[in-house]
């Protein structure tokens, strides 16, 4: 373990805002895939630093990077065998600090991805733990004996089979929530707790602005290791997991989502308030209890300031209903939360092919997605347009995807490498073979083409969230006055004493819609058309419309 490198959590830099996160756009960087600065054919460190002047002409306030943590990638760096030291795969803690200095010279704020809940069974902590029953990290994972011959319990894991596996050496059950190879840790071991959070400053002290937590939900077990029960068929979704896995096929209740997380979190919380201006945000991984459990952990002052549930990444057709239901259930469950809203990460198909979305109606839910209260994510290609790319299964890298072939494909088809020069080898991404293939559809939509053109999908992402840093009331205002029918919804978005009406029509037919109350005037920046009459409103298919309002 390399050595903490101290700064002084009293630096003048806490001048800066402690609520930068609220309202913040934050781009997700996979970085196996963003860009390769060596030319082994995988993105590194040094080619997240080289690209982050195109980050920062996105306007986003922040990045989020995915895993770079030591890991014998079965999990592509969600099975960390290191915690406090990069991959040699992504560089070196040197690349690392070079990327700090270029993000924050930018004025972009990095948060790091951090897994909490497992580790990779190649952790040091593991092997020790496996050794024996008796040994000073005995009780660091989760570990049972067999019952009546079998498995503990009938917990399952998300990547398929039973979340137990059989170890012959101490002659017990391990718990994994995933891979046989990502042992889950034993949260509720007040050392294992105090490990974590010494991870946790490791990084702070590195100069990180915040955390990504991982799983944030799975952090702790039912210490007496009950059953789940079984959730009946119309009550099952493939939110969290594909509709061909029997996870969907519980109700889990023990396994995860348990009470003692809120202490852990609180502690968490504690040692980010030790340092300026940091911020998390929580994966919520839950198909009937994510919008509670978001309201649970950023409830009050002391826990996390925002997470993010599967809502609007799931399957389901994003229809005005839909965005109406999440938006008044986490109006109604979580009043005191701050959410943070993404349509496409690295876990799920990417919302351009989900929802089956054309140029219009991709340019729509992105003004939509922007106009929501809360914060926002967006994934890297997102902003191209990049829908999931094809990935034959001899080049199939996901082990999840192998697993459940071919009714489920896996996570590869959104991980491919970016597109950045149409006309260069690999896009421009590496010279090797990249890890994954890139699609030639992908290539058709590079940077370099689409910096070209003014009404591309990339300036439209670039000119909407100019208009939302232009309009504060869209990034931290609060959301009044919903309004959904059939094919539009619409709602006031209210700031110190400032009030902006919105309207999405989210059909491929012209809307009419009646304002109740008087506007002041249009808001200018964006391209969208519509006509207005007195309070009648008509906009024409994947249309938007906002306005400052007077009640």
């Amino acid at each position: 373990m390399t050595m903490i490198q101290q700064i002084d959590p009293h630096d003048p830099v806490s001048t800066i805002d402690k609520d930068w996160w609220r309202g913040a756009v934050i781009y997700q960087i996979y970085p196996r895939s963003f860009q390769d600065s060596n030319g082994d054919g995988i993105g590194d460190l040094k080619g997240i630093t080289q690209r982050l002047a195109y980050v920062a002409s996105l306007g986003v306030d922040a990045v989020w990077i995915s895993p770079f943590f030591t890991s014998p990638m079965d999990d592509f760096g969600y099975d960390v065998s290191d915690y406090c030291d990069i991959d040699p795969m992504f560089g070196n803690l040197a690349d690392f600090d070079g990327m700090m200095a270029e993000a924050h010279r930018l004025g972009l704020k990095v948060m790091i991805d951090l897994v909490l809940s497992h580790s990779s069974d190649q952790h040091e902590w593991f092997e020790q733990s496996r050794q024996d029953k008796t040994n000073d990290k005995a009780d660091w994972y989760v570990w049972a004996d067999a019952k009546d011959g079998d498995v503990p319990n009938n917990w399952l894991s998300i990547f398929g089979g039973s979340a137990w596996q059989w170890d012959e050496t101490r002659e017990q059950y391990y718990l994994h929530n995933f891979l046989s190879s990502q042992p889950d840790l034993n949260l509720h071991n007040m050392d294992v707790q105090n490990a974590l959070l010494d991870v946790e400053r490791f990084w702070l002290n590195k100069g990180v602005d915040g955390f990504r937590l991982d799983t944030i939900n799975f952090y702790f077990h039912d210490p007496q290791l009950r059953d789940n029960p079984i959730l009946p068929p119309e009550a099952r979704n493939d939110t969290i997991a594909p509709s061909v896995n029997p996870y969907n096929h519980q109700d889990h209740l023990y396994d995860k989502n348990q009470p003692e997380n809120i202490a852990f979190l609180k502690r968490f919380r504690a040692v980010m308030e030790e340092y300026p201006a940091i911020a998390a945000v929580g994966e919520v991984g839950d198909a009937q209890y994510g919008m509670k459990i978001m309201s649970d952990y950023t409830a009050g002052d002391d826990l996390m300031q925002m997470c993010y549930s599967f809502d609007f990444l799931s399957g389901e057709n994003l229809q005005a209903a839909r965005v109406g239901d999440v938006l008044q259930q986490f109006s109604t469950m979580s009043s005191d939360s701050w959410s943070c809203w993404a349509f496409s990460n690295h876990d799920v198909e990417r919302h351009v092919s989900r929802w089956q979305l054309d140029t219009d109606s991709q340019k729509l839910l992105n003004s939509l997605l922007l106009s929501l209260q809360g914060s926002v994510c967006i994934y890297q290609g997102e902003e191209l347009g990049l829908a999931e790319a094809e990935i034959k299964f001899e080049d199939l890298q996901d082990p999840y995807g192998k697993e459940f072939w071919p009714k489920f494909k896996g996570r590869d088809g959104c991980r491919t490498p970016m597109v950045w020069v149409d006309d260069e080898v690999n896009a421009g991404f590496s010279e090797a073979k990249p890890w994954l293939p890139i699609s030639a559809s992908h290539v058709e939509k590079a940077v370099s083409t689409q910096e070209m053109h003014k009404g591309s999908m990339l300036n439209s992402y670039r000119q909407m969230i100019e208009f939302r840093k232009n309009n504060p009331a869209l990034a931290k205002g609060s959301l009044n006055n919903l309004q959904v029918s059939e094919h539009v919804v619409s709602f006031d978005r209210d700031w110190q004493g400032k009030r902006i009406f919105c309207a999405f029509n989210m059909s491929d037919d012209e809307q009419i819609i009646a304002i109740d109350g008087s506007l002041l005037q249009t808001l200018d920046g964006l391209d969208y058309q519509y006509e207005l009459s007195g309070n009648q409103l008509t906009l024409p298919a994947w249309q938007a419309f906002y306005a400052d309002r007077n009640e």
